[in-house]
């Protein structure tokens, strides 16, 4: 899941160093200049108002800093202990969770997902039979991209139960096995196995036999989890031109998902386990290295891009068990992202060289992180010098004209359109869809207002853009989502249904409006 009132001027003393390095190190093969040089570039060039870093290598936290504050505007300042939420980063800790229920044969990674629950249905029987637990983990269901997302995203009150029933409406886009399409439903059902194994839950299991274990105080596996929020990092995006805190996106149903909130101490400790094989710095296994070797194999292949295959000399790609595996200048790279509104974080691993880097900030901008991260693995595997914040500068640009090309379009045929077909009583009503639940069209004045049930996030006018079609513009303008809404005329002429599909290409995946298939309901 990947999204201002105060704007803000950067300067130089924002970059100042809030954390230094624990203990003398060895010499990096990039300064720390270099990099405070590069998260100063990259936070002004994205508009980020905080951003915190750190290295792990040969089994030590060699590098941990923060850059810029919590909150635009306010003076606390980010640090190597300021908790972020680390979204999809999430899902390697689910996958260590099941590592180690495999470790103690409780399941097996191709054991049924219906022996453990037996209320789990996909929309095809067949599938519903055959599917496992490793299919659960590896995108590869036959579900389009981020299926089934708008259950919680964004805020619902609805409950895991819900989702999962919601899960066997969502109709397939490839066929099972032959195809990836990330999806994040999929890994809360595998947060689910835990409690239907051991009484415990997906969240209690993760600091019980995680958290704790590592030491990884105050790092939370929900938002509603963490005690202390003054070290927190809040969630910003650029809204309407202008940089803005956000509220927090709770989330918390989507649990295995993507909810952990940590910060650079304590993922340190956790990448430190995950390239010693399972062992922590201190104290027992935590899973086998069998585990590990698992968790890091391919199940399924990614295309690799032009870009990537340019710039990285990649040859390979796809997901493992939590993790995305590719090679990278003839290294074996290991890897995730994770965002949620406002906050987005990257972790790369280089198993070779005994190398993990983490990239954190508070405005949901990857270019932002890929730019530092890169740039730091670029020193570490010898690669070409290259100037990553004008790469992702230039990616940007290129995708932001390409969206804002067709999202003016859009407005242009809007500003210019006649009346609906029919009056605007005739699209009032009560309308169901069989996975998300119930939206209403009520009439306010000379317009139509949309909202859908379970969330307050999703309300907004309706404006007339051709015929039977609308465009619905949310009233929370941080939700970078508008879309089209196209109402179905029966053949008798009354309106018993509608559809809907985001207007810009750069609407994130989790909107998937396009899976919804609303029926009249009065």
């Amino acid at each position: 899941m990947k999204f201002t009132a105060l704007s803000v001027k950067f300067t130089v003393s924002l970059f100042m160093l809030l954390a230094t390095p624990a203990e003398a190190q060895p010499a990096m093969p990039i300064s720390a200049q270099k990099i405070d040089d590069t998260v100063a570039r990259a936070m002004k060039a994205f508009e980020v108002p905080g951003m915190a870093v750190g290295i792990v290598k040969d089994g030590k936290l060699i590098y941990a800093k923060g850059y810029g504050v919590r909150e635009a505007g306010k003076p606390g300042r980010v640090d190597a202990g300021t908790l972020f939420q680390i979204g999809s980063n999430t899902k390697a800790f689910t996958t260590a969770a099941l590592a180690i229920l495999v470790d103690e044969g409780k399941i097996r990674w191709d054991d049924k997902v219906i022996d453990h629950l037996s209320e789990f249905r996909m929309y095809d029987p067949y599938v519903t039979r055959e599917f496992t637990i490793r299919d659960l983990l590896t995108h590869r269901s036959g579900l389009g991209l981020g299926a089934g997302d708008l259950m919680f995203f964004p805020s619902t009150d609805m409950s895991r139960e819900e989702v999962m029933r919601g899960l066997r409406y969502l109709k397939p886009v490839s066929s099972f096995r032959s195809k990836y399409d990330y999806d994040n439903l999929l890994y809360m059902v595998a947060g689910q196995i835990v409690p239907a194994v051991t009484g415990q839950s997906w969240e209690d299991f993760v600091k019980a036999r995680i958290f704790d274990p590592l030491q990884m105080r105050p790092c939370a596996a929900s938002y509603s989890r963490i005690r202390d929020h003054s070290n927190f990092a809040s969630p910003h995006a650029v809204v309407e031109g202008k940089l803005t805190r956000i509220p927090v996106v709770n989330i918390d149903v989507a649990g295995a998902a993507g909810t952990i909130s940590c910060n650079i101490d304590g993922m340190a400790k956790w990448l430190t386990t995950q390239l010693a094989a399972g062992k922590p710095p201190a104290g027992p296994q935590l899973f086998s290295a069998q585990r590990s070797n698992e968790m890091w194999t391919m199940n399924t292949v990614t295309p690799v891009s032009p870009l990537s295959a340019s710039l990285n000399r990649t040859h390979y790609s796809g997901y493992a068990l939590g993790w995305f595996v590719e090679d990278r200048f003839g290294y074996k790279r290991v890897s995730h992202t994770g965002g949620v509104p406002g906050t987005v974080t990257w972790v790369s691993m280089i198993p070779e060289l005994n190398l993990g880097v983490l990239v954190f900030t508070n405005q949901q901008s990857g270019a932002a992180l890929d730019s530092v991260g890169n740039q730091i693995l670029d020193a570490y595997l010898g690669a070409p010098q290259r100037d990553w914040v004008a790469i992702a500068s230039s990616n940007t640009r290129q995708r932001d004209t390409g969206a804002r090309t067709i999202e003016e379009a859009a407005a242009k045929v809007a500003a210019n359109a006649g009346p609906p077909s029919l009056p605007l009583d005739a699209y009032a009503g009560r309308y169901i869809d069989p996975w998300r639940g119930d939206a209403t069209v009520r009439r306010e004045g000379n317009r139509l207002v949309l909202k859908f049930s379970r969330t307050t996030g999703l309300e907004g006018p309706l404006t007339p853009y051709s015929g039977n079609i609308f465009i619905v513009r949310w009233n929370d303008r941080s939700i970078e989502a508008d879309a089209y809404v196209r109402f179905e005329q029966s053949f008798g002429g009354k309106i018993d249904g509608m559809t809907m599909k985001a207007v810009s290409p750069a609407t994130d995946f989790s909107y998937d409006f396009h899976d919804l298939d609303f029926k009249r309901a009065d």
